[in-house]
């Protein structure tokens, strides 16, 4: 039984993170305008810094686009698994692409630090209290779609959103220390966006680490192999379970099952044992896109069907 389709089809996965990815480039581009604009009339480097941020998201966000549009490709014959590699290898680099834009903010912060210049005014407080806002409601659904689809590439780009709340939000606190303290306190919105950065670099930290986890097929939470375990045993001929590794590629997982049956059944018997085992699972876990089975032979002597099962699979 082929489990796999030729052609994608509009409800995929990566298909549905499109929305997401491209609403969130085209809020940044608008956002890139404002903070770079206001940052300057308003003599506040925290706010150019953030600008800055968020000309690199724009890129980030054609990157995650492209990942997802090649992730929703079919397997063809280079790619027997699909493309859904392209899915966390896009998470991992927006993860990179923020540590860039936090050492960036860095460099340019301790010069300002250096360099007087005026105290901030005050209407870019109201501006960063906007684009907190605005990207608050952001990471709020782009992860929503993400947890929908389990997208790593879409967590990726809420914990983005998330930081770039937070370093708003540092700039905030820093500029208002600037006006509330006045003279001798111009450069705490630069100290504030220093201490956004080692913020935003921790969080990329949280975003890199599963990317590569699922780039190097690291095993999912034990909740899913027990699952496939539960529904594979139940499955009428099924005597015990050997070896069951799961994988994530993109948005599904594949499993590798070892099946054991009596031994002296039909290689026939035991082949309609293993698609039952299949269909069993695949029914139950529409996360699941592939199952391999393979059948190993096992005698029955005096013990029921039902008692042997139990104990292969303690």
């Amino acid at each position: 039984m082929n489990t796999r389709t030729q052609k994608v089809p509009s409800s995929h996965p990566a298909v549905k993170g499109f929305k997401p990815v491209i609403a969130g480039g085209v809020i940044n581009f608008f956002l890139v305008i404002i903070k770079i604009s206001a940052g300057i009339a308003g003599n506040s480097y925290a706010l150019i810094a953030d600008g800055i941020e968020s000309a690199a998201d724009i890129f980030s966000s054609f990157v995650l686009w492209f990942g997802l549009k090649v992730a929703s490709k079919a397997p063809d014959k280079d790619h027997p698994y699909g493309h859904g590699k392209a899915e966390p290898i896009a998470g991992a680099f927006v993860a990179l692409a923020l540590v860039g834009a936090a050492i960036l903010v860095v460099v340019q912060s301790v010069h300002k630090i250096m360099t007087p210049h005026p105290i901030p005014a005050k209407f870019t407080l109201y501006i960063l209290g906007a684009i907190i806002l605005t990207k608050q409601v952001l990471f709020s659904y782009v992860m929503r779609i993400g947890k929908k689809i389990n997208s790593t590439a879409l967590y990726a780009d809420a914990w983005h959103h998330l930081s770039d709340s937070i370093s708003s939000a540092a700039a905030f606190v820093g500029i208002s220390i600037a006006i509330i303290m006045g003279p001798g306190y111009e450069s705490a919105d630069d100290w504030a966006a220093i201490v956004a950065s080692v913020i935003i670099v921790i969080n990329a930290y949280k975003i890199l680490r599963p990317s590569i986890a699922e780039m190097m097929d690291t095993a999912p939470s034990d909740s899913i192999i027990k699952e496939v375990k539960e529904i594979a045993i139940k499955v009428d001929g099924v005597t015990g379970l050997d070896k069951c590794y799961v994988r994530k590629m993109g948005f599904d997982y594949y499993v590798d099952l070892h099946v054991e049956v009596d031994g002296n059944l039909s290689v026939y018997k035991g082949h309609d044992i293993s698609h039952r085992v299949k269909d069993a699972i695949l029914n139950a876990m529409p996360s699941i896109s592939d199952v391999l089975i393979h059948i190993e032979p096992k005698r029955i002597q005096n013990k029921s069907d039902e008692t042997q099962k139990q104990d292969n699979i303690s």
